[in-house]
């Protein structure tokens, strides 16, 4: 039973891992080189990610600057953060180029802040079909004679008391991504 454990947890912890990189593409009014993780550029005909291709620095708070190691990608650059669903128009001056990120409005943290509720609550409940999988196993163990019916709620109480701990993890998350939207 302890390897059902296991692979809960770990599935879990995926979870929170997938949300937590869902939570880096939400821009909050500041700059944040995470926001690039997800864009790839077109190099010698290989889709390669923009953070391998240059090097990318915050001067200000909500700036960001984009050096190419090789100068003649950065068009492509351009393009391809053109392309993206980031919402920020590039600036390009021939060296580098610049991302400013605009201030965000009112209406607009509101906006992020349910998109941030709804990723949390997706989250929550790919958990609870962890739990669901779980419960199902220990079941299968207990119909296949290899565990007792007392061993099962034990089993099914401890899966709940896993998922409860991962539930407020996600809670918990959510709440510090709403406060970094809010805060000005």
């Amino acid at each position: 039973m302890d390897r059902v454990f296991d692979r809960t947890k770990e599935r879990m912890e995926k979870c929170l891992d997938s949300l937590d990189r869902d939570f880096q593409t939400i821009r909050a009014g500041r700059a944040n080189p995470k926001i690039l993780n997800n864009i790839s550029v077109e190099y010698y005909g290989t889709p390669t990610p923009l953070n391998q291709l240059a090097g990318i620095s915050v001067p200000e708070a909500r700036l960001l600057v984009i050096q190419p190691y090789d100068a003649s990608i950065l068009r492509d650059i351009e393009k391809a953060i053109n392309v993206s669903d980031i919402g920020i128009n590039p600036q390009n001056d021939g060296k580098v180029i610049r991302l400013t990120f605009p201030q965000l409005t009112e209406e607009h943290r509101k906006t992020l802040v349910k998109d941030v509720s709804k990723r949390a609550e997706e989250a929550k409940v790919a958990i609870r079909n962890v739990r669901r999988d779980a419960i199902d196993d220990i079941k299968k163990l207990k119909k296949n004679n290899e565990i007792t019916e007392d061993d099962q709620k034990d089993g099914e109480k401890e899966v709940q008391d896993i998922t409860d701990k991962y539930i407020k993890q996600v809670d918990e998350m959510a709440k510090a991504k709403e406060q970094e939207v809010l805060s000005i």
